[in-house]
């Protein structure tokens, strides 16, 4: 039986959210914990009603693999709490923030990631062959 993993879906257009994957990938060095796909790509539009994808930030959103669909700050918290070493100790001093206060911050950055982050070169942030096979279409 295979492993559960969560996925994490990502803007392909954006720096900030290819950075963001990278990072992610890093760290994930098992490889076991997420799987990545950009929004509106294939995997995105068959794991989420249309419904669905309608409320989410065109950003960075996670799918849990019990189906939880987490956007905007409580996404990032949640991926650092899954990626061990001092990141989940960062993602329980975020959740300290009051949510709206956070979210505030996410879209304030999400507003502006273009302008403040240089476009990626590619649609792949993942430089490796091994790395590459995380990611879904």
């Amino acid at each position: 039986m295979l492993k559960k993993v969560d996925r994490l879906f990502y803007d392909g257009n954006c720096g900030l959210c290819h950075g963001a994957v990278r990072f992610v990938v890093h760290r994930d060095r098992r490889g076991s914990t997420f799987r990545y796909a950009p929004l509106g790509g294939s995997t995105f539009e068959r794991l989420l009603p249309v419904a669905q994808r309608a409320t989410l930030p065109d950003s960075l959103a996670v799918l849990t693999s019990d189906r939880r669909l987490l956007a905007r700050s409580e996404g990032v918290i949640y991926v650092l709490k899954r990626l061990g070493g001092v990141w989940p100790l960062v993602g329980d001093l975020l959740e300290i923030v009051p949510s709206r206060l956070r979210n505030a911050g996410y879209d304030w950055v999400a507003r502006h990631r273009f302008r403040l982050f240089e476009a990626p070169a590619q649609s792949c942030p993942v430089p490796s062959a091994e790395e590459q096979r995380r990611f879904d279409p």
